[in-house]
């Protein structure tokens, strides 16, 4: 039986399920699920090829995506670009 992160990992592979999971980390009142959310999907994708990328050092990339990150706003937007993803907005139901 495959365990709960190797299924994930698995999954954030792929660029649409990506999306979606990024999108529901978004709907959190909690910025750390975002950057959770978003380091899974960097690791997942290869955070050494996202960091390169992004333009970022990869040591740097694993600090601002930790629990205790505080990513800048170009941080968040590089790794994005990297990762073949953007944020959007949308007004709330």
């Amino acid at each position: 039986m495959k365990r709960h992160e190797d299924w994930l990992k698995d999954k954030l592979q792929d660029p649409g399920f990506a999306a979606e999971y990024l999108t529901a980390a978004a709907e959190d009142a909690e910025p750390a699920v975002y950057l959770a959310a978003l380091r899974n999907v960097a690791e997942a994708q290869g955070m050494a090829g996202v960091a390169e990328r992004a333009g970022i050092p990869r040591e740097s990339l694993y600090r601002a995506l930790s629990p205790k990150g505080n990513p800048r706003w170009s941080t968040l937007a590089a790794v994005l670009r990297a990762l073949n993803l953007r944020m959007h907005a949308e007004r709330a139901p």
